[in-house]
């Protein structure tokens, strides 16, 4: 046996070439012209005995910077939130580890289960009716519900504020070319969404209304206010959330939104390079049948105990793919399962104290950098994340925080050329009071 993870011997081999009617493998490409098979060496190293590729793995791997070595101010769209040591027992269970589609409810009760609990506690927090199993990531999530909702109002144009993450609105201007939609970025005004430009361009052909809460700066958007706007017509509300920010504010639901979606990455999912994470989507009740992805529902069976089913199956991965408005047919199962854990380990009071702690920080360390003559751009109330305006550029400011062993904040200027030299910084319930003391002095002597 020459591989160690493709265990077939010779025998399997031959026995499989004697069942299809082949006397080699050579044969099974006898229709492929000789004039173009390919008859030199492929261009690859050669392989490597298994010690040999740990070690060259290993030392790839110890190239990265880890906030595992690093102190992080690092966000936009991805923290480094707490994680209770429970979430990676449970996950690693091997019932869970390796459990994707629970389309037998009989055998698959634990993972329905879990499955109902996320969509449960992303309602309780979002203010929603209904939640799906899970999606991919946040901005997947953010895209799929930009394209039902132009499917819901059978509209063409999508308004989405450029205080969405600038990924996530790259991901709705991907989907929107192939259902070919309309999509309007609408501009800023001191940090948040110009209301009077969303005036401007709505219309009657306006499918919904996309912002960002708390926003890609940190600042909180006047959702009441967008509300009204939104809902003046048919056109939709659609709500980009941060979920543990909504252990403290008031969620999207209770402002009137149509759809709340987001990423679950900062309850018990690491950072992991980018991912991957999990998104989530929640609705009201009367778009139940048009949610993309799985649901898990409640029922109870023939003796009256409790269980779990996928439920409204007639959905784009089974009876009805000529009606689907999504592609999405699957979610993700052990991610969601690490969130629930993490907000069940947690707790309610739990989280409002982890969010609360993320306000008090960032309001600290805005104070501190103050202190150390660095500008606050648009200084308003934050999340955990805002805007610092510095005297050289960011990739400079950063490169040398990295030699004092910190990892700074996101440089803006890769997507907002207008906020050149400025830095987005994030501090969460992680960051120490000397990790932030620390940090604020050195970018008061960098910049």
């Amino acid at each position: 046996m020459n591989n160690r993870y493709l265990p077939m011997t010779e025998t399997d081999k031959q026995a499989m070439l004697e069942t299809i009617g082949v006397d080699s493998i050579e044969e099974l490409f006898s229709d492929i012209p000789e004039s173009i098979r390919f008859k030199g060496q492929l261009n690859v190293p050669e392989s490597l005995r298994e010690q040999e590729l740990l070690k060259y793995f290993n030392g790839l791997a110890n190239k990265n910077v880890s906030i595992k070595e690093k102190v992080s101010f690092l966000g936009a769209g991805v923290y480094e939130h707490y994680i209770p040591s429970i979430v990676d027992h449970v996950i690693s269970r091997s019932e869970f580890y390796t459990a994707y589609t629970p389309y037998q409810p009989e055998i698959s009760q634990g993972e329905l289960q879990a499955i109902f609990e996320f969509q449960t506690m992303i309602c309780e927090l979002t203010g929603m009716d209904i939640a799906n199993s899970s999606m991919y990531d946040g901005p997947t999530a953010l895209a799929e519900a930009a394209m039902m909702s132009a499917g819901h109002t059978k509209n063409k144009t999508i308004l989405v504020s450029k205080a969405v993450h600038p990924e996530a609105r790259a991901v709705i201007q991907t989907n929107a070319k192939g259902q070919r939609l309309n999509v309007i970025e609408i501009d800023l005004k001191d940090g948040v969404t110009d209301l009077d430009q969303i005036r401007e361009h709505y219309n009657d052909d306006t499918a919904c209304v996309v912002v960002q809460y708390p926003n890609f700066f940190g600042h909180l958007e006047p959702l009441a206010e967008i509300e009204k706007i939104a809902h003046e017509k048919k056109a939709m509300m659609v709500v980009s959330s941060n979920p543990l920010s909504l252990g403290l504010l008031k969620p999207p639901g209770h402002f009137g939104a149509d759809i709340v979606v987001g990423d679950a990455q900062p309850f018990g999912i690491a950072t992991q390079f980018g991912g991957p994470h999990c998104g989530y989507f929640a609705v009201t009740k009367k778009l139940m049948r048009k949610l993309p992805g799985r649901l898990v529902g409640q029922t109870k069976d023939e003796h009256g105990q409790r269980g779990f089913v996928l439920t409204l199956q007639a959905r784009e991965q089974h009876i009805r793919r000529e009606k689907a408005t999504s592609n999405i047919c699957s979610n993700q199962a052990l991610n969601a399962l690490a969130a629930s854990v993490a907000m069940t380990a947690i707790g309610k009071k739990g989280v409002k104290e982890m969010a609360y702690q993320n306000v008090q920080k960032a309001g600290y360390a805005k104070a501190k950098l103050k202190e150390n003559g660095v500008t606050i751009v648009h200084d308003q109330p934050v999340f955990n994340e805002f805007i610092i305006q510095l005297n050289a550029p960011v990739a400079e400011v950063n490169q040398k925080l990295l030699e004092r062993g910190i990892i700074g904040g996101y440089d803006l200027s890769q997507y907002y050329p207008e906020l050149e030299n400025c830095m987005l910084v994030t501090v969460t319930e992680i960051r120490t009071k000397e990790e932030i003391n620390q940090f604020a002095k050195e970018v008061g002597a960098l910049q």
